[in-house]
């Protein structure tokens, strides 16, 4: 017996390169449709169907590796190829990103009218502006002569205009003015508007859905809470995550790993505090965290611990509640703070966090609390990106495929990789 599972082992070492080479040709024809389909158009459309297909296929092979109906004691973690195989990154960016709603930035960004937003999902450029009328409005941030994004970063407009020709768009999204176009013969400039999104706010939170056909304003709002949250919204909503709190500053890190691989980190049940953030270990009583899970939503929870420094009491509170929002946002409610970790995936082996801070009014001034609260979560934040990245270098080499639960805190790790198969199975 100790013979066979040595020679396995040994094959599986050795078969993974050219397992690896195989992805990576089979990504290559997937990015590479546009060459195909130059050749003549009667055989290039089956070629690139065929490609897809047989792309489609393979991705839904490595889904099925991991079994979701098998019980955590006895579960194996999803294969490494969902962490480091580019094919299957686009194969899950369109259907798990593209669907649903995602967020993607906060109300006050949006406060005043004509004040604007700009982000990247995927490839997906958009925009988030108020209107003078106090409405909200999401686009595709792309113009519609020739692609260039209309707007960038963020601040105040009365209306946008492309950097590229000039042509100009109000608030509203309607095409106001197109230059030098008075020779072209049919065209409608009410056609040729800013592509809309769904946009709807939740507390303090705006989020968009890619792939709802265009809801009216007031449905999309009566709406949001239960397809995000589903019966998690009130407990939030009741625990301190609402739109009482003001808003800081924000935090943003590029961290060489699979977007995954940051979530997971976050869903350990609290497994790696005591190992790698002493600091945090010592203001939280590890033995009374717990985990509770929803619909999409998992919540951990733990009761704050005694420390001889009364700053982290102050900052940590009597209990510290983790909210993880399938399928990329987290919310931290601990003391007089929350902070909310947005996870944007941006290549097989590369994510964005960007960390908003929230804080309750009554301290919104006191600027050494909130400078020494920064240091310590800036301080939580590098120790996380050390351990994900040196995840990200595990799941690459082959000597890993596979590994194990630990059943008494990583639930909501997997519950998270049960939506994720769900998902891409549909």
């Amino acid at each position: 017996m100790t013979m066979t599972i040595t020679t396995a082992t040994t094959m599986a070492v050795l078969l993974k390169p050219m397992i690896s080479a195989q992805r990576l040709l089979l990504f290559q024809t997937q990015k590479h449709t546009s060459i195909i389909a130059q050749q003549p158009k009667q055989h290039g459309s089956l070629l690139v169907a065929s490609s897809v297909r047989q792309s489609d296929n393979y991705c839904r092979n490595l889904v099925d590796e991991f079994d979701p109906n098998i019980p955590i004691e006895k579960a194996l973690t999803p294969p490494s190829s969902w962490y480091t195989d580019p094919s299957f990154f686009y194969f899950e960016l369109h259907r798990v990103f593209y669907k649903g709603w995602q967020a993607v930035g906060y109300t006050e960004q949006i406060k005043n009218p004509r004040d604007f937003f700009t982000g990247r999902l995927g490839n997906v450029e958009f925009l988030v502006c108020r209107d003078d009328g106090g409405k909200i409005h999401a686009y595709h941030n792309v113009c519609r002569h020739h692609a260039s994004l209309v707007a960038s970063g963020n601040g105040q407009k009365s209306c946008f205009v492309c950097p590229y020709h000039g042509w100009t768009y109000g608030l509203d999204g309607a095409l106001l003015k197109a230059t030098r176009m008075n020779r072209i013969q049919n065209f409608d400039v009410n056609e040729f508007g800013l592509k809309l999104l769904n946009v709807a706010t939740w507390g303090p939170f705006v989020l968009l859905n890619l792939d709802k056909e265009i809801l009216p304003q007031q449905e999309a709002e009566d709406t949001v809470g239960s397809e995000w949250l589903g019966s998690c919204s009130e407990f939030l909503g009741a625990n301190g995550v609402d739109s009482s709190l003001s808003y800081l500053c924000r935090r943003v890190y590029d961290i060489e790993c699979n977007w995954k691989v940051f979530c997971d980190n976050y869903l350990d049940g609290g497994y790696h505090v005591p190992y790698a953030h002493k600091g945090l270990a010592s203001g939280l009583n590890l033995n009374s965290y717990s985990t509770t899970t929803y619909e999409k939503v998992s919540i951990q929870s733990c009761d704050g611990g005694s420390t001889e420094s009364e700053d982290d009491i102050d900052r940590l509170g009597s209990k510290a509640l983790y909210a993880f929002i399938y399928p990329n946002f987290m919310i931290n409610r601990y003391g007089p703070w929350m902070d909310t970790n947005l996870v944007l995936p941006l290549g097989p082996r590369k994510c964005q966090v960007i960390f908003d801070y929230f804080i309750e009014t009554h301290l919104k001034d006191d600027k050494d609390f909130i400078e020494r609260s920064l240091v310590d979560s800036e301080r939580v934040q590098i120790e996380d990106i050390m351990l994900c990245e040196g995840v990200q270098r595990g799941l690459e080499t082959p000597a890993y495929c596979t590994g194990r639960y630990a059943p008494t805190v990583e639930n909501a790790m997997h519950h998270f990789h049960q939506l994720l198969h769900d998902i891409l199975k549909e």
